[in-house]
């Protein structure tokens, strides 16, 4: 399906064809055949090997958006990938074919206020893959081949699974995250939601230097994955009602909280069990939330967000090939692209599933 042809009629080359995996309304997934598109300078072609099924995927999938952010029209989906390059154009150095990559979905402008400014992910003309955020929407990489930068292109190391290399992305969001909070060597950090983002950010905070990391949740099946990635204490906050009055004492006891969740009552908690001066920095995203005014003032609290990743990319590729972090215990289920609903229904279960992968080369 991948391979040139001729036209009989007009002897003349036809595009290769890929096929794309495209929501088109809520519940309504399709594998559609399309033209690759073709190279252009400085472009490298991307057979794909692994794509993992994020939150937002899910909520387009479930909902068709988020907030304000809804499907017009239909849009394919994915943005954490990794693959290995079929071609270049002329004149790329960075990769050759053959080269196995972990993709960036991220692209900046390079030319709006913010880029210049040093704050790319914060770029007035982003295009960022399988993002609904922008009309006409940005299709995503859940595609069997992909023309992408080849500045978007990290290479992963020999002997590293690609399927870890799909988890650049996520993780390059807690990367992102933990550089929000300041330096965490010493600290005693809470994360607050174990799902995904949750759990690659135990590895951040680890990595970082964190002193201890205590992982709070509401299911005992997501805290043994945040144990796995290294959490020192999990703590189930539905069954564990005293949780908030023993680390509250004295002031609170963490220093830094990684509140994943978005959700207002473990936003509140956390609060309460944070050391004055403590760095609060929200990745979950949820609804309007409700805070202590009083708690903030008298704490001196510091409360900010934090939102996609830029240089953090590299980082997370690199700390993946240099085997300085296991994310492994992320990826609990694999699925052949046939059965991509099926896939998008367990990654929608918090109970069975954490990281679930759509493996390209499987039929």
């Amino acid at each position: 399906m991948n391979d040139t042809t001729t036209s009989i009629d007009e002897g003349r080359p036809l595009r290769p064809r890929c096929l794309c995996l495209m929501i088109n309304s809520p519940l309504d997934l399709a594998w559609v055949e399309q033209d690759v598109a073709e190279m252009g300078p400085g472009q490298v072609l991307v057979t794909m090997a692994y794509g993992g099924i994020c939150g937002s995927d899910l909520h387009y999938f479930h909902d068709g958006g988020f907030g304000t952010v809804r499907i017009k029209r239909p849009m394919t989906l994915g943005h954490e990938v990794a693959g290995t390059v079929a071609a270049v154009a002329p004149g790329v150095t960075r990769v050759k074919p053959g080269d196995r990559v972990a993709i960036n979905p991220s692209r900046p402008c390079a030319a709006c206020k913010f880029c210049l400014e040093g704050l790319p992910n914060q770029c007035l003309d982003m295009r960022f893959y399988g993002s609904a955020m922008r009309d006409p929407h940005i299709d995503g990489a859940f595609r069997t081949q992909l023309v992408c930068d080849a500045v978007q292109c990290e290479l992963v190391a020999p002997g590293v699974a690609l399927e870890l290399a799909a988890l650049a992305e996520p993780f390059s969001v807690c990367l992102h995250g933990v550089s929000r909070a300041g330096p965490l060597l010493g600290k005693r950090v809470l994360v607050s939601g174990c799902g995904p983002i949750g759990t690659l950010a135990i590895a951040a905070a680890r990595v970082h230097g964190a002193a201890e990391v205590v992982a709070v949740d509401v299911t005992d099946e997501t805290l043994a994955i945040a144990r796995a990635m290294g959490a020192h204490l999990t703590i189930n906050v539905a069954s564990d009602k005293d949780w908030v009055s023993r680390y509250s004492a004295d002031k609170g006891t963490f220093d830094v909280m990684l509140e994943c969740s978005g959700n207002n009552a473990a936003l509140r908690s956390g609060m309460e069990v944070m050391r004055p001066r403590g760095v609060i920095v929200q990745l979950g995203l949820g609804g309007d939330v409700t805070i202590s005014q009083n708690m903030v003032v008298a704490k001196e609290l510091t409360i900010c967000g934090s939102f996609r990743f830029h240089a953090e990319f590299a980082l997370a590729v690199r700390l993946i090939n240099e085997g300085r972090v296991d994310l492994r215990p992320v990826v609990t289920h694999r699925f052949p692209v046939s059965q991509a609903r099926e896939a998008f229904e367990l990654a929608s279960d918090r109970s069975k599933a954490m990281k679930v992968l759509l493996d390209f080369a499987a039929t």
